[in-house]
């Protein structure tokens, strides 16, 4: 029996260890998979911390424990100055973006000041993307880094990297608003467009902001960071809701409130498929659809008035090749016969201002290639046998010009010669009255904004006003007296949009060709549409930000947190802060405990447990 009872011992002992045994490989292979699942994402934060601080190994970088600020004090302020360099570089980046309308302007003035031409808008364009891409990336990655718990470390480079852009962002935009300072009120208007845009994305980025803030939200320790970071985060979160509240854009109106699209008159004819201020110009604006014809126009020395914007001839001719002594020259100065020696369309070709010259035919080069200075009676011929609208500014030719006194006498004898005269609009203002008694017929245009009453004492019947002072309010109180707006110079798809809601009557364009097909405005809704669209984007971002803060809380909820100096036992979920060698510590200290009580041979065996 007692040999029997010795078999029947080895047997149950050997079926102990066989239990224990596979209890313990069970649970090892457990403890394995929760390991490779916390570190399946180490590539990906080892590709993070490399790019940020070029921390490229594990030992180089170190999880904040929870409690513990994300950041050193240096770190937290480079990543306080990211953040405002963030802001900064992309007002600069939105403002230039939108002054698009204007980058000829910009150019020709630096060929002005400057001596030679050169895009330098578009330069500033891709240097300043370039730079808020950059800054983009560098926030993203901190933003990354955050979510997985990492402490930030800014590497030197970068930092010098956030310097250079806060710079650039900060004295591009101040020498723009004192050089180009009108540039603000476009910004301004491109917003009543893209404001209910600009909103939803915000929004959107407040959402993704939720997922790092809640995180660190249930880690910290102390209530005062956490009402301090719960606070601020909801009080911009309602602000952007509120938002809409003070919004106004003249796109969102009701369903048969929108006039008829704004008639194109092309400014100094078609600029984008010819020279400006030549025949072929406004031939290729009529060709487009154009319903007017805009210029300006100078008295030569003896007396024939021709097609000149600028007071010299050096911007748009060959005049430096042929009278190298009087590039200078005011072009008033010149006869006609020596005008007529000038090309006016190699410059053109040669400098390309809005970068079409490649998308045009060879004909059309050639053509361009062979332009001369017109005069008026050629341009008004054009306007004449198209019937079309025809709208000049006239220069007075400098004091002691033979014509000081008498050009504008001059010019409207040319007008009633070659156009009849109800499809000109009269622009000077100097002798208003002696001009509209001499032809009742022209269309009398100011180019201010005056009283209606100062407006139908002078038998202005319509104003042309820069595209910047735009006002549904005062357009529409100006059409009540029959009194049409005309806004200048107009070339962008949005802001045409934006005046064909305001209620424009006509624009002024450098882009007929591609304005000619718009045939509905681009950002046009209705105030239900408007409304559905806050009221979704509320309700759903909402949603999101409450079901990303209860599934931190949840998540966290058996996490350690600190009470004093002490860290209480850890029952929940793996906690993503720990540092790797705890990780490892934890798989190395697993502990084999039977929990099998039938057999009094084997009390003292350990469990098995996962620390």
């Amino acid at each position: 029996m007692n040999r029997k009872a010795v078999i029947a011992d080895q047997k149950g002992a050997a079926l102990e260890v066989c239990v224990v045994t596979s209890l313990k490989l069970g649970k090892l292979k457990v403890v394995r998979r929760q390991l490779l699942q916390r570190y399946e994402h180490q590539p990906f934060v080892s590709c993070l911390a490399g790019l940020y601080g070029c921390q490229w190994r594990r030992y180089q970088r170190a999880r904040a424990q929870p409690g513990e600020c994300c950041c050193s004090k240096v770190e937290c302020g480079s990543f306080g100055l990211l953040i405002l360099t963030f802001f900064l570089s992309f007002l600069f980046l939105y403002f230039w973006t939108e002054a698009q309308n204007d980058y000829i302007d910009f150019d020709w003035f630096n060929f002005g000041t400057l001596g030679f031409w050169f895009p330098w808008s578009l330069v500033l364009l891709v240097v300043a993307a370039s730079l808020f891409t950059y800054i983009a990336l560098l926030l993203v990655l901190a933003l990354c880094l955050l979510t997985e718990g990492q402490r930030l470390y800014l590497h030197w480079s970068h930092k010098t990297g956030i310097v250079v852009t806060l710079a650039f962002s900060v004295t591009a935009t101040a020498v723009l608003s004192d050089v180009w300072s009108k540039e603000w009120k476009t910004l301004l208007l491109s917003l009543q467009v893209t404001a209910p845009f600009l909103h939803v994305a915000a929004v959107s980025l407040m959402v993704i902001l939720s997922w790092p803030i809640a995180l660190h939200f249930f880690r910290m320790n102390k209530r005062v960071r956490q009402v301090g970071v719960l606070g601020l985060f909801l009080s911009v979160l309602f602000c952007l809701y509120l938002v809409p509240l003070g919004m106004y854009s003249p796109c969102i109106k009701e369903e048969g409130q929108l006039g008829h699209a704004p008639g194109l008159i092309g400014h100094r004819g078609a600029p984008m498929l010819a020279p400006e201020n030549t025949l072929m110009s406004f031939e290729k604006a009529v060709e487009s659809g154009g319903e007017g014809l805009e210029t300006d126009v100078t008295i030569s020395y003896d007396g024939v008035p021709f097609l000149m914007h600028d007071s010299s001839l050096s911007r748009t001719t060959n005049v430096n090749q042929v009278f190298p002594n009087r590039t200078h020259t005011d072009a008033s100065l010149f006869t006609w016969a020596e005008l007529q020696t000038l090309n006016a369309g190699e410059w053109f070709l040669s400098r390309d201002p809005f970068g079409t010259v490649p998308s045009l035919s060879e004909a059309d080069c050639s053509r361009a290639q062979n332009q001369s200075v017109p005069s008026l009676a050629q341009f008004l011929e054009v306007a004449a046998q198209s019937s079309k609208l025809v709208l000049f500014d006239l220069h007075r030719p400098p004091y002691g010009h033979p014509y000081h006194h008498l050009y504008i006498n001059t010019t409207l004898t040319v007008v009633q010669a070659h156009i009849n005269s109800s499809q000109v609009l009269w622009l000077p203002s100097e002798d208003r009255q002696l001009v509209q008694s001499l032809d009742p017929e022209l269309q009398q245009t100011s180019g201010e904004k005056r009283s209606i009453q100062e407006l139908t004492d002078g038998h202005i019947n319509r104003l042309n006003l820069h595209y910047s002072t735009m006002s549904q309010q005062q357009i529409s109180k100006y059409q009540s007296v029959n009194i049409s707006t005309n806004l200048y110079v107009i070339s962008q798809p949005w802001l045409y949009t934006l005046a064909w809601c305001a209620g424009a009557q006509s624009v002024t364009t450098n882009s007929i060709h591609i304005l000619s097909h718009i045939h509905k405005p681009l950002f046009l809704m209705t105030p239900e549409e408007y409304t559905l669209m806050w009221m979704l984007t509320d309700a759903v971002s909402t949603f999101l930000i409450i079901a990303v803060f209860a599934f931190h809380w949840w998540r966290e909820r058996g996490l350690p947190f600190w009470t004093g100096s002490r860290q209480t036992h850890e029952n929940g979920p793996y906690s993503k802060f720990r540092t790797e060698l705890s990780d490892v510590w934890s798989i190395s200290s697993a502990n084999v405990q039977p929990d099998i009580r039938s057999s009094p041979s084997a009390p003292h065996m350990p469990t098995i447990t996962e620390e």
